[in-house]
């Protein structure tokens, strides 16, 4: 028996142009991938909703439309580092302000809705709550470390 492959001609791989790829801003993709989903969405909500309602989802969507194109107009390249800082540094505190409020907020849940269960039993039972919000916390932490080691120019 003889296993040994024969060719006969050239192949058809040899001969495969593939397309070339447009570079395309992310925040065209953004807008772009949004209306993909937006407009049709709308369009299938239009004649369920009432008049009123439908009236004022379509004004949002205009404004969507509108801002997402000012949005895709921004070059990200442009964008310094020290211009980020001060988003930066927001974010970290709503991360650290958001996981501190929702502790405090399992801490009232657990003891006006669960007062028969003591300490040990509430961490035990909520804990994995309570780990997501302390790690919300301590990565907010993180960010304003970040920052502030961060240096000035």
């Amino acid at each position: 028996m003889d296993f040994q492959r024969k060719t006969t001609g050239e192949s058809a791989t040899n001969n495969i142009e593939f397309a070339q790829a447009t570079t395309r801003k992310p925040l065209e993709l953004l807008r772009d991938t949004e209306a993909l989903l937006r407009r049709p969405t709308v369009a299938t909500l239009m004649p369920i909703l009432p008049p009123k309602l439908g009236n004022r989802l379509q004004e949002l969507q205009e404004v969507a439309e509108d801002s997402l194109t000012d949005l895709a107009l921004i070059d990200l390249e442009k964008i310094s580092d020290w211009e980020m800082r001060s988003p930066r540094i927001r974010l970290g505190l709503s991360f650290v302000g958001f996981g501190a409020l929702m502790v405090v907020v399992l801490l009232l849940y657990l003891n006006t809705l669960h007062p028969e269960l003591s300490t040990v039993e509430q961490i035990r039972q909520y804990w994995y709550q309570y780990v997501w919000f302390v790690n919300l916390g301590v990565a907010g932490m993180f960010m304003l470390g970040r920052e502030a080691m961060r240096p000035r120019k």
